[in-house]
């Protein structure tokens, strides 16, 4: 049976399925997968610079259909070139949104677990790493992959390709170090590359405490749905960023609970806490 065959015996059946008794579910379904399609698009824009620009939006198309109604004839042109641009500049507006929904559909649960695997070691030794840095006041920013790759950011380092380890992390970010600046990027369990440049974020609603580390961290979690880590050489904390939020000063319990929360990986029950004892704000898009 060929390809094509295949379809039009589904096409059939579904075809038969919708003119029998119980043809109104396949249109209960269809309006299911929709509602959680606007639903799972709603809690990613939830809380972000995006809800109002939509409002802004249906003001603008309200007042569209409005100015036609009273025959505002330049009111209502003008309006209509407007909406014609609008899709145009929502797309440049809001593409980080639209790549994590495409990430979002694109999700394998499959290699979530097998990545998994690979970092339940590792996270114990980031988690003493970090600590360890903020602790010397040293500056260091770790950035943890997971669905989307990396490599741009890679490959603007210095390759390395080493098993996760405190020290090595604490000699890569020592102030002597060639690797001090810039990030190390973990992949797969083991350190791909160090000194590796990040985008800063350009979010004028950032504090102006926030340094340079802190805005590449979230900069990077607003591209991509990495995980950053900042330890801060001038208050000697640690901060964690992801979706283009960030949590700072964190305790090692609840950072490494965040990571084996936010990375998938089931915690030892000795070590099973709360996820977060701050509040996340969001400061991206």
């Amino acid at each position: 049976m060929t390809l094509r065959d295949m379809m039009e015996t589904i096409k059939g059946a579904f075809e038969g399925f919708r003119s029998s008794p119980f043809g109104w579910a396949i249109e209960v379904l269809d309006i299911l997968i929709l509602a959680y399609f606007f639903y799972q698009l709603a809690l990613l824009i939830r809380g972000t610079r995006a809800v109002q620009m939509m409002i802004g939006a249906v003001f603008v198309l309200g007042s569209h259909w409005l100015s036609g109604v009273l025959q505002f004839v330049t009111v209502h042109r003008f309006l209509g070139y407007l909406l014609y641009w609008i899709p145009f500049a929502l797309i440049v507006i809001f593409q980080n949104t639209i790549r994590r929904v495409l990430t979002l559909f694109g999700h394998n649960p499959f290699s979530q677990r097998a990545r998994a695997g690979r970092l339940e070691a590792p996270i114990s030794e980031i988690v003493l790493a970090v600590t360890a840095l903020a602790e010397k006041r040293v500056g260091g920013l770790i950035v943890i992959e997971r669905e989307q790759g990396l490599r741009n950011f890679t490959e603007t380092g210095i390759e390395i390709d080493a098993v996760v380890s405190k020290d090595l992390i604490v000699a890569l970010f020592n102030p002597g170090s060639p690797t001090h600046d810039g990030a190390i990027v973990i992949q797969e369990g083991r350190i791909r590359a160090a000194s590796c440049f990040l985008p800063l974020t350009v979010n004028p609603q950032l504090s102006k405490a926030f340094g340079s580390r802190h805005r590449a961290a979230i900069g990077l979690t607003e591209e991509t749905d990495a995980i950053c880590l900042a330890a801060s050489e001038e208050r000697g904390c640690v901060s964690a960023a992801f979706e283009g939020r960030i949590i700072e000063s964190m305790t090692p319990g609840a950072l490494r609970d965040f990571l084996f929360e936010h990375l998938g990986v089931a915690a030892p029950p000795h070590e099973s806490g709360p996820a977060m004892t701050h509040a996340a704000r969001r400061v991206g898009p």
